[in-house]
């Protein structure tokens, strides 16, 4: 199922707030709040809706130090970096990408201290040829629940 512009909208608001209620939805969107609540049955059924989630604030939920590593790795080590990785507590999200990176790591720290020994960490698994670096200065849209 592919979803329309109404859908989008409908999706963009609720991760914006996953508890606004129907008929405010309906309201925003200018449509009967039946049609929100048939998309929403819609969205659910056919698997683009998934859930619905609590995001905390940003000093509840997630430490102060947020960065976005590039990691460029040598041909074949692919698996066994990922591996790796993956046992890092503080790495939130990897994702391979095309481009000067092979992956991009999400990580989040509670200093600079820790985050350079993660980094190190990083640099020091087999198979990797290079990082860089962005450290995370302030968000200024997070849709992500």
């Amino acid at each position: 199922m592919e979803p329309d512009d109404l859908d989008r909208q409908l999706i963009s608001l609720l991760q914006a707030n996953a508890r606004e209620s129907t008929a405010n939805l309906a309201r925003k969107l200018g449509v009967a709040r039946t049609t929100v609540v048939a998309r929403l049955a819609r969205l659910e059924r056919s698997g683009v809706v998934v859930g619905y989630t609590l995001r905390l604030g940003q000093d509840a939920a997630r430490p102060p130090l947020r960065a976005h590593v590039g990691i460029t790795v040598q041909p074949r080590s692919g698996p066994a970096v990922v591996a790796a990785l993956g046992k890092l507590p503080e790495l939130v999200q990897l994702s391979s990408v095309s481009g000067e990176f092979d992956y991009i790591a999400v990580l989040q720290a509670p200093s600079t201290q820790r985050l350079d020994a993660l980094l190190d960490a990083i640099g020091q698994v087999d198979g990797v040829l290079k990082t860089t670096t962005s450290v995370v200065l302030a968000v200024r849209i997070d849709r992500q629940a």
